[in-house]
């Protein structure tokens, strides 16, 4: 299966809810005219693209169909798709240039966090990098266990201290094994509490204090997990943690299991906040990459393009 195809098998249920929707609302207008606009910007909204954002691809559409003359209810299709890859590049580029570079996971139980730190892993394996894992989500005995799992699928080294330790130490003992093994990426479990956003915010103090003075020179990322499937709530937490981590990017997970796919365009025009990975499956390869202009085709595919990628890919 090529990467398009898993991104748009991945994406089939929003597809299918919002993508349909918006093709049957523009057959049923024979011109352009401000009750299409109406209509297009309720889907959007429905579909999870946020009132603020749905109202921002409407306003945009207008102007790009006033430009460009656009007459014909059908070729609105092909601009929205254009729209929504516009508001979606750019960032997305994981910044690991350095040896070694630190990948900081936050997120809340139950996103797909550890997994995805497996993923993850496994990718960077794949091409060629050696990979630390640190088991710095040390309240939850589960998570070290997972993480170790994880690291024998994936052939990443991990690194562990008992369950209540102190997450920075952890941290610590990461980057002082990868400096010793010649390691080129550090990929840190962090524990997500958002309940508690003091504590929280003093524990990622305190592990990027030992980031800094450990490997100043280092890329640094800090990725932010949420489940596609919470909708607007994963907007809400994405907020949340933005004011309690200085984020570098989104993994969005479990996008073929819901139909609220459309979220990733409110969290990159709301938030300001790339998404940088994608999970569309179970399987070890199935974090992809994020590609704007793929995500906003699969997103977005015509029926018949369906049928000739089905054939291509045959």
């Amino acid at each position: 299966m090529g990467l398009f195809s898993k991104i748009r098998d991945g994406l089939k249920k929003t597809r299918e809810s919002m993508s349909a929707s918006v093709s049957a609302m523009l057959n049923s207008f024979t011109k352009i005219d401000e009750s299409l606009f109406e209509e297009l910007e309720e889907l959007l909204i429905m579909g999870d693209v946020g009132v603020e954002t749905a109202g921002r691809v409407c306003e945009e559409l207008r102007r790009k169909v006033k430009e460009q003359g656009v007459k014909d209810p059908n070729d609105v299709y092909d601009l929205l798709r254009t729209i929504v890859a516009d508001m979606l590049r750019g960032g997305d580029e994981l910044k690991i240039g350095t040896k070694p570079s630190v990948i900081l996971v936050i997120g809340v139980n139950g996103v797909g966090k550890t997994t995805t730190i497996g993923k993850l892993a496994a990718l960077l394996e794949s091409q060629g990098k050696k990979v630390i894992l640190g088991a710095a989500d040390t309240f939850r005995a589960a998570a070290i266990e997972q993480l170790e799992v994880w690291a024998q699928r994936s052939g990443a080294e991990l690194v562990k201290q008992t369950q209540g330790s102190d997450p920075a130490s952890v941290v610590f003992d990461s980057i002082a094994a990868a400096k010793a093994r010649g390691a080129d990426v550090v990929i840190c479990d962090t524990a997500g509490r958002l309940h508690n956003k003091k504590n929280l915010m003093e524990e990622l103090s305190k592990i990027n204090r030992v980031i800094q003075r450990e490997a100043p020179d280092a890329d640094h990322e800090v990725l932010l997990v949420l489940d596609a499937a919470t909708g607007q709530n994963a907007v809400n937490q994405a907020r949340e943690f933005q004011s309690a981590a200085e984020i570098t990017g989104i993994v969005l997970t479990k996008l073929d299991g819901t139909p609220k796919g459309g979220v990733v365009l409110s969290i990159r025009e709301e938030l300001g906040l790339p998404v940088k990975f994608i999970g569309v499956g179970e399987q070890v390869d199935d974090l992809q990459t994020f590609d704007a202009d793929q995500f906003a085709r699969a997103l977005f595919e015509r029926r018949e393009e369906t049928n000739e990628t089905d054939h291509s890919d045959a």
